[in-house]
């Protein structure tokens, strides 16, 4: 390749990234991302997605996964807003896992056992999406729970899940696992990296 198509195709991406800025701006201006705007959002993300950028590829896999069934749900559109907020705050920060002392996971991170275990996923992973991230579990012997209980061994937060968590629609599970833990149940809030790291993706 050489420098000049170079030099075209990071000026196309900048711009690209410039653009998606704008939109998640104009999406989440209203704090709510309604299913016209996902899917307005999914159609811009598709056909830019052959510059190979991470960010657009990225955000276009989550997109297309929240639309996989023909509808963006209340869970689903909150977590896109979360995405968006974080995409129009500062670019370079989508895709990190967020380090904060504010999220209440256990410290040091506990090992995980997966057979038989009961997992709940709360907020927006980087690994895939909801779904993908079950099969895992699945794959491993674990189990998928639909809530949290007391009988739930592991809460897994989403690498998106920020400092603001207790303001998010997903807020309430993670405070429920909390009060459960602090009462002496074993059940372990964990990260996605953990997770990951602890399954070997």
């Amino acid at each position: 390749m050489d420098i000049f198509t170079r030099f075209n195709r990071k000026h196309l991406q900048d711009r690209q990234i410039d653009t998606l800025i704008g939109l998640s701006k104009g999406i989440a201006a209203d704090g709510l991302v309604n299913q016209s705007e996902a899917e307005f959002l999914h159609d811009w993300l598709y056909q830019n997605s052959e510059t190979k950028n991470p960010i657009i590829l990225n955000l276009l896999d989550k997109v297309s996964g929240m639309l996989s069934d023909g509808v963006l749900d209340k869970e689903e559109s909150a977590e896109l807003l979360a995405i968006l907020e974080s995409i129009s705050g500062e670019i370079s920060e989508y895709g990190e896992v967020p380090k904060t002392s504010t999220l209440p996971i256990c410290t040091p991170p506990p090992s995980i056992h997966f057979i038989g275990k009961a997992f709940l996923f709360t907020g927006t992973c980087a690994y895939g999406s909801r779904k993908e991230c079950q099969e895992v579990i699945d794959s491993l012997g674990g189990v998928n729970a639909p809530r949290v209980t007391k009988s739930l061994d592991y809460l897994v937060l989403g690498t998106y899940v920020t400092d603001s968590w207790i303001h998010e629609s997903f807020g309430r599970k993670i405070e429920k696992a909390v009060e459960y833990r602090d009462s002496g149940l074993p059940l372990a809030i964990v990260t996605e990296e953990h997770w990951a790291n602890e399954a070997r993706l």
